[in-house]
């Protein structure tokens, strides 16, 4: 793992971008995949602003997001459908038709051979992660299988209290997503990994050195090739390396 820390989180979320727009530039059809959840919305703003200054173009992008909620509709303001298009999709020139989501409202299995067979076909370049205070990669909670391919999954107590912060109150929080299994997260050529404040300090530590295994799901990481890690100062907090 490359791991960086930063005592400022608009600088953190700065290099990231360039580190993106220069990728992407290199690569213009690049073949990307995305999060959700409030880690990456600062990425997502800082690229949607190199856009505007005519510093990149995604028109040849494709993407495939990491997961959503089962259950609720695309038009629902937390959906990670309506997610990606208000923090990204809508205020760049990507061709919304190489953007590529599970469905939550397909039959859950339906939806699961539809998206896995989008991915089976294309070999994702840089794919970009949060991590779960609990240490889920995705919505791959502890003691999710390091074989999983895509899966329904039942949030943690813990994903769905850090996720009831979007919602107007906890009740509202689905409890099951689909989510791309941890094998097809490894599959990436790259992976890039982002974290900040106290409360991923422990995750972050278990997730660069303690033992992989399966009740730390984003220990898996140390075993891929191709790993950078952005860190700020709160979530590095804990490291002894």
């Amino acid at each position: 793992m490359n791991i960086q820390v930063f005592e400022d989180k608009n600088e953190l979320y700065s290099t990231v971008a360039e580190y993106y727009i220069n990728y992407i530039n290199q690569k213009p059809n690049a073949i990307l995949g995305l999060a959700t959840g409030t880690t990456p919305i600062p990425l997502y703003k800082n690229l949607i602003q190199a856009y505007k200054n005519g510093r990149v173009s995604f028109k040849d992008i494709t993407t495939f997001n990491l997961d959503e909620y089962i259950g609720l509709p695309q038009t629902h303001k937390e959906s990670y459908y309506s997610f990606m298009r208000h923090q990204l999709f809508n205020h760049i020139d990507i061709n919304l038709n190489n953007t590529h989501i599970p469905s939550g409202i397909l039959e859950p299995n339906e939806a699961i051979k539809v998206y896995q067979s989008q991915l089976s076909k294309h070999q994702i370049d840089v794919q970009l992660l949060g991590i779960g205070s609990n240490g889920h990669i995705g919505f791959n909670e502890p003691g999710t299988s390091f074989e999983s391919t895509t899966q329904i999954t039942q949030l943690a107590e813990s994903t769905i209290k850090d996720n009831s912060r979007m919602f107007d109150s906890i009740e509202e929080v689905p409890t099951k997503s689909i989510t791309m299994g941890i094998k097809d997260i490894m599959m990436a050529n790259q992976i890039i990994v982002i974290a900040t404040g106290l409360n991923k300090a422990d995750a972050v530590l278990k997730m660069i050195e303690g033992p992989v295994n399966e009740s730390l799901p984003a220990s898996i990481l140390q075993k891929h090739s191709n790993v950078l890690v952005f860190l700020d100062k709160e979530a590095a907090s804990k490291l002894t390396k």
